[in-house]
């Protein structure tokens, strides 16, 4: 099975997560050029496409067995449907399921220690922090330490 995840960031990379631990081979679909060696080198997806060359994504038409969009911004799907083998899926949007399959997969990323990439900050950095979320800057969440437990002894 060969899996394409679209975007990079905080389900993104997840996703590339998953679908590697299921044992799929997976491509990375981004916009950014930038974020091929972090994709491959990184998180191991076994290729990557710059979904803004039209080459590329022409190359790659009909290679996919199913997509995995986690772009929140309005962007263009058509150009993703093309990639797809005939009669397979793209999956979008945050829909989660009942308990039984959060369990799963709670049971699943013990199973294959998949965590998510996040950088922990103090509260007094949460300015600084939201300008870097406007930038893109960070990989792949934040999350921030209310309790201050990061000064502690």
């Amino acid at each position: 099975m060969h899996i394409g995840v679209v975007g990079l960031g905080g389900l993104g990379h997840m996703a590339v997560k998953f679908a590697k631990a299921f044992g799929t081979k997976v491509t990375v679909i981004s916009t950014s050029i930038s974020k091929k060696d972090e994709a491959i080198e990184r998180l191991g997806a076994n290729s990557f496409l710059v979904s803004l060359d039209p080459e590329q994504m022409q190359a790659a038409g009909g290679s996919l067995d199913g997509i995995i969009d986690t772009v929140s911004a309005v962007h263009p799907i058509f150009p993703l449907l093309n990639l797809l083998k005939t009669r397979r899926k793209l999956v979008g949007g945050s829909a989660i399921g009942g308990v039984k399959e959060i369990q799963e997969m709670v049971y699943f990323t013990e199973k294959h220690n998949i965590t998510p990439d996040v950088e922990v900050v103090p509260m007094e950095y949460m300015n600084t922090a939201v300008e870097r979320l406007v930038k893109s800057d960070v990989k792949y969440r934040f999350v921030l330490d209310i309790g201050n437990t990061l000064n502690k002894s």
